[in-house]
């Protein structure tokens, strides 16, 4: 019997070939670990923020599915809610399943640059960010007008016309340029072209021999907290190295999906640290460390670069790793107001590559703890993503305001005298909304080797 013209079966979407190309599609076991039980909600910034099923983990991993199975294509909707992801991985971290949500993002999102189509706005302001932020020379030759901009914002008159323009922006179409701007930051000529040695000797007798990975935006607009890191390996007893010809990691161009030019950087990376005699690499970025950590994974199916990527990743730690390993050396002295009836009150914000993504969630917290006099405390909602995510905060920044506020509130909400986090973007995006809240953003936001350095200096915390 023939079914009529027009009935519902007609209407069932046939299953055809797959929508993804055959470079390392998302793996169907992956697909099926999903049992859609709803425990990763709770923890998903856009499910919070919008409550849509499609804009949740096992949403996404639905669509991952239909898509795997023919039923529908990459365009259109299927990208438009992988990119609101912001690859937070908190579901990973919540998930009793064991979904590797993490290894199924990375294996759709480069199927979305290499097959979607994108406007022709949005790709030209996504190439503008990969033609800027992985190096460090345009970094250094875009901080002159950068310092020279905030400076002259500072003159009460100019700053009101600044004000002007960015909102004239913000409403007139050009959200994503106002939110590059308001996310500058604090920056000096000095700072942005310093360099840091080349070796620096342990002091005292040695424990080991460690490789920095200085980064980019890091090295360019925080240059301070390398400099912090490397005198607190010393402090502790390491060598530590810095090649001074060491490029980006590729991490950014990764989480983004840009994944030819990300592993293009990773191997130039592996390369260049595999020639040093040194026990660890060291990162002090969130973002980076994941990456680095990952490369293996990355790399498994290349015949030529699978052990390399695989002994390198092995090696990589995260500055806090090292540094709780072993018990402390250098003495450290209080650092809160010395005048003060209690000691400094802290609050340490889990950058999401950090406590997520590799999984190191109690050393930042022992390496803080070792300063005396410091309470420590938590922040509200620890789990939710404060919006920085790579460069969604430029990409997507209504939503990333939205998480950026709520973060703030948090904050705000145990009264700290010092915030520290373990990741540039995550520094950028709380002051942002600290400063626009109430007027609070002259809190220092620092990276917790910042204190940790300030402890065992016995010098005051610094402002930034």
């Amino acid at each position: 019997m023939t079914t009529p013209a027009g009935s519902a079966e007609t209407n069932i979407p046939q299953a055809g070939p797959s929508a993804f190309d055959p470079h390392r599609p998302p793996e169907r076991e992956l697909l099926d670990d999903c049992v859609h039980c709803g425990f990763c909600l709770p923890t998903c910034p856009t499910y919070q923020l919008w409550g849509e099923e499609m804009d949740s983990p096992r949403g996404r991993i639905l669509l991952m599915d239909l898509a795997a199975k023919g039923e529908i294509p990459l365009e259109g909707p299927f990208t438009e809610h992988i990119d609101r992801c912001l690859g937070c991985m908190a579901c990973v971290t919540a998930c009793p399943s064991g979904v590797q949500y993490d290894k199924l993002l990375e294996s759709v999102r480069p199927q979305i640059e290499r097959n979607v189509e994108r406007e022709r706005g949005d790709q030209l302001f996504r190439n503008a960010i990969f033609a800027l932020f992985p190096y460090k020379r345009r970094l250094r030759a875009a901080a002159l007008p950068g310092a020279l901009y905030q400076k002259l914002r500072t003159v009460p008159a100019i700053g009101k016309l600044a004000d002007k323009a960015i909102g004239r922006l913000a409403t007139g179409g050009f959200s994503r340029l106002a939110a590059m701007e308001s996310l500058l930051p604090p920056v000096t000529v000095r700072e942005a072209f310093a360099t840091l040695p080349v070796h620096t000797a342990a002091i005292g007798e040695r424990r080991g021999r460690v490789a920095l990975l200085s980064g980019c935006v890091q090295d360019v607009f925080f240059h301070r907290v390398n400099e912090a890191t490397v005198r607190v390996l010393s402090a502790e007893g390491y060598d530590v190295e810095v090649p001074r010809d060491q490029q980006c990691c590729g991490a950014l161009e990764l989480h983004s999906g840009r994944e030819e030019p990300a592993l293009a950087r990773a191997r130039r990376t592996i390369a260049r640290f595999e020639r040093l005699d040194v026990d660890t690499i060291v990162t002090n970025v969130a973002g980076c460390g994941s990456s680095m950590k990952d490369y293996g994974h990355l790399m498994s199916d290349d015949p030529e670069w699978a052990e390399r990527a695989k002994a390198f990743s092995a090696r990589v730690k995260d500055v806090h790793e090292v540094l709780a390993a072993l018990e402390p050396r250098a003495p450290r002295s209080p650092v809160g107001n010395k005048d003060a009836s209690r000691g400094l009150r802290v609050a340490y914000h889990d950058a999401c590559h950090l406590g997520h993504a590799q999984k190191v969630r109690a050393e930042p917290r022992a390496v803080l703890r070792s300063i005396p006099e410091l309470d420590l405390v938590d922040i509200p909602e620890a789990e939710l993503c404060c919006g920085s995510a790579g460069i969604y905060n430029m990409i997507m920044p209504e939503a990333a305001d939205d998480l950026g506020k709520r973060k703030a509130d948090n904050v705000r909400s145990v009264r700290p005298d010092v915030i520290v986090t373990a990741n540039p973007g995550c520094l950028l995006q709380i002051g942002k909304h600290l400063t626009s809240g109430s007027g609070e953003g002259s809190l220092p936001l620092l990276h917790p080797v910042q204190l940790l350095d300030a402890s065992i200096r016995n010098v005051p915390v610094p402002r930034t």
